[in-house]
């Protein structure tokens, strides 16, 4: 479905973003995977791509580092996907959090996409590439969870960057949409599920259809996106909550 297509997947090293690259590749695109941790310690996840995608990449880079994203996209022989995946959530609640933790979360979560997306459809539209940007949102970028002020802001800007890029990209044939997963069992809220009772406790008030989700079920939406089957969709936020934002009470 995807043969002939390159794809860059951010925070590839990552629950979301390994998944996501694991997907694509399988659907035949070649996948070049960018992630903040060393090749060292990435070395299972990109095993698991190559798995897929022999030729799979990787490489070292920081979102929040303009120039390493310019100079990593310069060595990029073509691009026709780009999943600006890598991300931080960090809970505190809002009469502790810390500047640095709400500049930390705007960095990577938002400018890292800006930074990233940028990058990419200028190489797109000089290259004359119809291309999709597939952002990663979350849920809570329009309904407030507690003690993740920074994350969710960020995530509300991540939604408008989305409808921003695809209304002045549309004329260059460069859709843009995002999935905004609601609570997965991986990363942080995977931890959060098996070690905090209070955070379990409340999960489980919340999804209608009782179980978090999982970071296949993420990628699978990813590679719709992706594919040819979208090719009529911009401007779209693909939710996969389990229904959390349909606000379930009690009773």
């Amino acid at each position: 479905m995807l043969q002939g297509k390159t794809a860059v997947i951010t925070g590839a090293a990552g629950d979301l973003g390994n998944a996501m690259a694991r997907q694509l590749a399988q659907k035949g695109a070649h996948v070049v995977m960018w992630d903040i941790v060393p090749r060292a310690e990435a070395a299972e996840a990109i095993k698991r791509v190559k798995e897929h995608d022999a030729a799979a990449e990787y490489a070292e880079v920081d979102v929040r580092d303009r120039a390493t994203v310019d100079e990593a996209v310069a060595g990029l022989a073509g691009v026709d996907i780009v999943c600006s995946n890598a991300g931080i959530v960090e809970a505190q609640p809002f009469l502790e959090l810390a500047q640095e933790n709400w500049q930390n979360h705007l960095d990577i979560n938002l400018t890292g996409c800006f930074n990233v997306c940028q990058a990419v459809t200028r190489k797109m539209v000089a290259a004359g590439t119809k291309g999709r940007l597939i952002l990663t949102s979350s849920w809570v970028g329009s309904i407030p969870w507690p003690e993740i002020a920074a994350y969710t802001v960020s995530k509300a800007g991540v939604n408008m960057l989305v409808r921003q890029m695809a209304r002045e990209l549309a004329t260059h044939g460069i859709l843009v949409n995002a999935v905004a997963p609601g609570i997965v069992d991986a990363g942080l809220a995977g931890r959060q599920l098996r070690e905090e009772p209070q955070y379990a406790a409340r999960v489980a008030k919340v999804i209608p259809l009782v179980e978090p989700g999982n970071p296949e079920e993420i990628a699978a939406a990813v590679v719709y996106l992706a594919s040819p089957q979208t090719a009529y969709m911009t401007g779209s936020i693909l939710t996969l909550d389990g229904g959390c934002s349909l606000f379930q009470f009690d009773g």
